[in-house]
């Protein structure tokens, strides 16, 4: 997995049990392999690169994904039946047809000896979905206990149960933002939120930033980089940094907090935002619901094991993309498989 803060590499070895049509998951070996300056610097520009450059990088992050996962197999003596790869999101405009993950699946295939699952966005976009969340069927099969699955990463993103449906929806840009104002600040990443806490709030700004037009559309809908950068990078200027780190921070706690409205309603957070202290306690002073933060490998690798997972469902035809969150049409099931030594097979 590879998520839209550009930390890194996420891999997870994964374990899956069905037993009385119920599903459970031991996360067994986890590691983040950090990407180099120049990776990093290379995949947020890709948006904006040509279809040569992308070609390019689909192959070089395929051979880059392949060799750190081939070290992890070999470095913890693993026996796998699959790869399930999200890859790297370039370009997701579901309104436009169009969603592109990279990290070329047969060259991970090549490298890993194992078949690859991967591109489990493309069929739902080309039946009239936006390709994403996918991963609400794990919150739904894996998580049942929670009335809210709330991940916080470069997006933030929940899905919960309504009328025995599964709802889901991206709320707003999280991380993907909050690194790039600790940048202004000579820092990766905001940690623990000490920066946010020690700035002041600009109300002009939060104001502007909650008038965004996406948060009053109806579900289904998500958010790609291209429109963080086009609707909110222009905003984040003109102001001490952290007095903007700790706008924006407030910013996320007020729309996540829009979303709970069940009676003593349990909420599992997952995903870096989990560590921005300043966040999760402003979440819990403005949500009615009881946040639980759950042991670190879940709120470091859910959605990688998530991926692992859909990956099952794909090996075993099930359907593993649920209609009622993406707006396709029906549910369905999803992933290119990738055999070593063969081309791509059919959806």
């Amino acid at each position: 997995m590879s998520g839209t803060s550009l930390d890194g590499l996420d891999i997870a070895y994964c374990v899956f049990m069905l037993e009385d049509d119920s599903w459970s998951f031991s996360i067994e070996q986890a590691e983040t392999i950090p990407y180099t300056t120049e990776i990093r610097n290379q995949l947020s520009e890709l948006h904006i690169a040509g279809d040569d450059d992308i070609r390019i990088m689909d192959t070089e992050l395929g051979r880059f994904f392949g060799q750190a996962t081939s070290d992890f197999i070999s470095k913890y003596k693993l026996t796998l039946d699959f790869i399930a790869s999200h890859g790297h999101t370039v370009l997701h405009q579901p309104s436009e047809g169009i969603t592109l993950q990279i990290a070329d699946g047969e060259e991970i295939a090549g490298i890993c000896g194992v078949p690859v699952i991967n591109d489990f966005r493309t069929q739902d976009v080309k039946m009239g979905g936006q390709g994403a969340p996918l991963v609400p069927v794990g919150d739904r099969l894996l998580f049942p206990e929670y009335d809210y699955c709330l991940n916080i990463g470069g997006i933030a993103n929940i899905s919960y149960e309504q009328e025995n449906t599964r709802l889901a929806h991206d709320i707003c840009p999280a991380n993907m933002v909050l690194n790039m104002l600790a940048g202004m600040c000579g820092k990766a990443y905001d940690d623990r939120g000490k920066i946010a806490a020690s700035g002041q709030i600009i109300p002009p700004l939060l104001s502007q930033l909650d008038s965004f037009a996406f948060y009053n559309e109806a579900g289904p809908k998500s958010l790609g980089r291209e429109w963080v950068e086009s609707h909110v990078f222009p905003l984040m200027q003109g102001h001490e940094p952290h007095d903007m780190l700790a706008t924006f921070t407030e910013h996320i706690a007020l729309r996540i907090a829009e979303t709970p409205a069940k009676d003593n309603a349990k909420m599992l957070i997952s995903g870096g935002g989990a560590y921005n202290d300043h966040l999760i306690n402003r979440l819990r002073q403005l949500c009615d619901a009881k946040i639980v933060l759950p042991e670190s490998k879940t709120i470091d690798f859910k959605e990688a094991m998530v991926f692992a997972f859909l990956g099952v469902l794909r090996m075993k035809g099930i359907n593993n993309v649920l209609g009622s969150v993406t707006g396709a049409p029906e549910d369905h099931c999803s992933g290119v498989i990738c055999s070593p030594g063969k081309k791509k097979a059919s959806r």
